[in-house]
This record gives C-alpha cells, structure tokens and sequence, in this order.
C-alpha cells in the first residue's frame, strides 16, 4: 500500500523532478506534488511525495527529515489523511 509523505520548507527554487530525485533513493516514487500559489504559480515551500510502501517511506523520512536540499533544511513526516 502507498504511502504519502509531507515535505515541507522546500525551496523555492526545487522543481518535482529534484524532489523525486531525491526520495527514488530510497524506493520507487509514484507521485510528486510541490503546492503552488493559484495566483502566481510559486511554490509555496511544501509538497507531498506518494512512496510505494510503508518501508520505503519510513527510509525517505528517517535520512530526509532534517537533511539538507536545496539549501534549506527539508521537514518529511507522513501526511495527514482526509477522511471520506
């Protein structure tokens, strides 16, 4: 089962393509996602990753959470589920 993973404190520079670079090191990724401004198209500094699985995801988050990328200090943690 996939998991999704927040991602936040991006920079603003890092396209999903770095994102998804960064986390295939430790599984596959089927989804990248940074949040962008509607009006002006930036990002707005977080995102979500969707990793294969549970051990995958929990390897992406133990070695980012607080790694560097980008030049910004990266927060990964799983994200919050909305529920139907």
């Amino acid at each position: 089962m996939s998991v999704t993973l927040y991602v936040g404190n991006i920079s603003y520079s890092m396209k999903e393509e770095d994102l998804k670079q960064a986390f295939s090191k430790f599984g596959q990724v089927l989804s990248v996602k940074i949040i962008t401004d509607r009006r002006t198209g930036k990002s707005k500094g977080y995102g979500f990753v969707e990793m294969d699985n549970e051990a995958d995801a929990s390897e992406a988050m133990s070695n980012l959470n607080g790694k560097e990328l980008a030049g910004r200090n990266v927060k990964v943690n799983k994200a919050n589920t909305q529920a139907e």
